[in-house]
């Protein structure tokens, strides 16, 4: 996408500012599509299907280019705010950003959400074929298919989000506080909102598949433990409020 495309649709008033930063990254299901100007960058870049297949050359050609231009269009950004990019980053600030990044890795909340990454491979592994015949059969309401869709996209993401929002709580700790709501509460907003919903699609799983039941219930109770850590450590991630989804969008 070119420069003066990429202005001219970062201007338009239908776009709900930082919307795409506390969000769970499933398009297809989210309600404020439309809104969203990440969302309209990839859908006018990708709209050819070959650009759409991950595997395909094309489609890495196009995500190549428009980091560049939005590379470019943030250095002109910066200049115009009299911001100097080429100083931010010093060899004390990069091992600094390193001993941050391990400490949050290593945080008890980030070892946790990635323990639940393998739980839910070992409960699949092991029912996976019981689980889609029973699915097969089950129709009303949430059905056992977006159920095990939602466990599935959520799996990964609650971790990242969890280390995230520890990494923003590690700076946040070594800065001034201020008025701003905090990157971090935002994060574990979205972690949060991610272990609800994973906490409700097991649950839905249960009142259908008898088989691995004892496995349903401890991911449920690994879950809510790990909620609440997550609530304990960011007590103001809920009531963070996330740009067109927790606002009124005008």
């Amino acid at each position: 996408m070119k420069r003066d495309r990429l202005k001219k649709l970062a201007a338009e008033k239908r776009f709900i500012p930082g919307i795409y930063n506390y969000c769970d990254r499933w398009c297809e299901r989210c309600p404020l599509t439309s809104r969203c100007l990440n969302f309209s960058i990839s859908e006018e870049e990708f709209a050819d299907p070959e650009a759409q297949d991950i595997k395909n050359k094309a489609f890495w050609n196009k995500l190549s280019e428009t980091f560049a231009e939005t590379l470019e269009l943030l250095k002109e950004s910066a200049k115009e705010w009299g911001i100097d990019l080429e100083t931010l980053d010093s060899t004390e600030d990069t091992e600094t950003f390193k001993a941050k990044d391990k400490a949050a890795e290593s945080h008890l909340l980030s070892r946790a959400a990635k323990r639940y990454i393998g739980i839910v491979d070992d409960w699949v592994k092991e029912r996976e074929t019981v689980f889609f015949e029973t699915a097969a059969a089950a129709r009303e309401g949430v059905n056992l298919d977006e159920a095990f869709e939602v466990i599935r996209w959520y799996q990964y993401f609650i971790c990242a989000k969890v280390m995230r929002a520890v990494r923003g709580k590690v700076e946040d700790d070594d800065e001034e506080h201020d008025e701003f709501p905090r990157d971090s509460d935002g994060s574990a907003k979205i972690a949060l909102i991610a272990i609800d919903r994973s906490i409700a699609a097991w649950a839905v799983i249960r009142h259908y598949v008898t088989d691995g039941a004892k496995g349903v219930i401890d991911a449920i109770a690994f879950l809510d433990s790990l909620r609440q850590a997550v609530e304990k450590t960011f007590p103001n991630a809920r009531s963070f409020v996330r740009p067109g989804f927790d606002s009124i969008a005008k």
